[in-house]
This record gives C-alpha cells, sequence and structure tokens, in this order.
C-alpha cells in the first residue's frame, strides 16, 4: 500500500462546476455537455491497488473519464485477471501486499500481454524508475499525482498502442476526437447516443480488425454486469445509418469489421 494521488482544485472561474464523491472530495471538474453525454471513451482498463479508499476514488475518476474498470486488490489476482480477460491499459501499484508489482509485471510480459502498463507509485527514485520501465512498464506516475494526467497518460498510451498518435481518430471523412466526444462525418458534426459513441470509438481504435460481439460487450461493460448482446446488433444498426452501410461489415460467424 502506498501514499495517494492528489485530486486537483478547481479555480474559482470552475468552482460551481467541481464534482465531489461521496466525501465531498473535489474530483475535478465537470466535463463538457458533448463529453457527459459521449462517455469519452470506451476503453477498459485494469487497476491493481490494494489500498481501498484509493483504489475507490480512482475507479471513480476513471468512470467519470468513460472508463470501464476492473479493479483487483493484490497481485495474484491481478496476474489471473490480466491473463484471463483483455485490457487495453492496466494501471499499476508497486506495493502490492503478496507479491512485488515488478515481479506481477515481469509475469504480464513472460506471458505475452502486452497491454499498456502504467506504473502509478510512491516509489519514485530514478533506479526504481529504470527497473519498472525494464520490467516492461509502458509509463510511470510517482504519487501523489492528479488524476487529469492519470486520465491523458492513458488516452496516449491507447493510442500509441493502436498506431494512432494523434488524439483525434481519423477514417476517409470520419472524424471521432475522444477528448472533446464529437464527431463529424465531411466536417458535418454527427449526433451519436453514448453507447453509439463507445463502438465507433473502439471500432476506430481498431480499423481494419474483426471484432467479435462479447469483446464490444466487454468494453461497453464491466464484469458482474447484466449484457443483452442484442444491443450490439441495434447499435450497430444505428451507426451504419448515421455514418454509412458500408462502414461496419459483418463478417458472418465472426463479428464486425471497421473500415
Amino acid at each position: 500500500m502506498e501514499a495517494e494521488f492528489q485530486t486537483p482544485q478547481p479555480s474559482a472561474r470552475h468552482q460551481a462546476e467541481a464534482t465531489t464523491n461521496e466525501n465531498g472530495l473535489a474530483f475535478g471538474f465537470a466535463m463538457p455537455l458533448s463529453s457527459r453525454r459521449y462517455g469519452r471513451n470506451i476503453i477498459r482498463i485494469l487497476l491493481v491497488e490494494d489500498n481501498p479508499d484509493l483504489s475507490r476514488r480512482l475507479a471513480e475518476g476513471l468512470e467519470g473519464a468513460g472508463f470501464v474498470v476492473e479493479h483487483a486488490a493484490d497481485g495474484k489476482s491481478g496476474y489471473r485477471l490480466g491473463r484471463m480477460e483483455e485490457f487495453d491499459a492496466a494501471i499499476l501499484d508497486l506495493g502490492l501486499p503478496d507479491m512485488p508489482g515488478v515481479e506481477l509485471l515481469r509475469s504480464w510480459r513472460q506471458a505475452a500481454r502486452e497491454m499498456p502498463v502504467l506504473v502509478l507509485s510512491a516509489r519514485g527514485s530514478w533506479a526504481e524508475k529504470v527497473e519498472g520501465l525494464n520490467a516492461g512498464a509502458d509509463d510511470y506516475i510517482t504519487k501523489p499525482s492528479h488524476i487529469q494526467e492519470i486520465v491523458a497518460r492513458l488516452r496516449a498510451l491507447i493510442r500509441r498502442s493502436a498506431g494512432n498518435p494523434s488524439s483525434t481518430l481519423v477514417h476517409d471523412t470520419i472524424e471521432l476526437s475522444p477528448a472533446s466526444g464529437t464527431v463529424t462525418v465531411a466536417g458535418k458534426p454527427i449526433e451519436l447516443t453514448a453507447q453509439e459513441f463507445r463502438i465507433l470509438n473502439y471500432f476506430m481504435h481498431r480499423r481494419g480488425h474483426v471484432i467479435s460481439q462479447s469483446q464490444l460487450l466487454d468494453h461497453l461493460y464491466s464484469l458482474g454486469t447484466e449484457r443483452d448482446p442484442n444491443t450490439i446488433e441495434v447499435y450497430v444498426a444505428r451507426l451504419r445509418r448515421k455514418l454509412g452501410r458500408d462502414v461496419i461489415k459483418t463478417m458472418r460467424g465472426l463479428g464486425y469489421r471497421f473500415g
């Protein structure tokens, strides 16, 4: 268990827009209307952190930014989840009670788990940072830290791992901005629901790949949430009407392919 991260205090101009958790702790600024509506991301995150209060507040902040978060409270659970489930990125604490975080990270890499890993640790010496990066971490943040920085670094890691260094996703005439929650086609704004936006975001991160319904469900809902596969077909049909029928192709028996 290590030190907590900081939640930034809103400026006077944004005081009225600050959001709070159940303890009244300021948790960043309210998202723009478009971002609240669209949910910003469809990124599934594995959070491995043993501090219950910090884990809860981190999960609240990440979910508020639109991520789907799965939590593991110890290294062994984190290893199993990281091996068995598909995640877009992981946040890893190094000070776990049952196994060192660096050992967990090495085990993931030895098992060919290639998801980007962001280390969030109170261990801030250069030697410890080098050890974490050499073990397979993609980025390293020392505690205390701000939730906005964590979110921004996660988005950057996801973009780079998907081959999209730009913050805007582009396919032909379709442009999607995860940060602002906007979509345009040939320069014209397109209105999408929150789930439509999330599915399109996921498709655009994985252009050319076949994506199954189960993968889409995993990235829309956290474990334990009731899921209805038929909703995916409904959302895909809506996206086709708004973006063009040939943008999303059905791969019979396999799923869908975007682009």
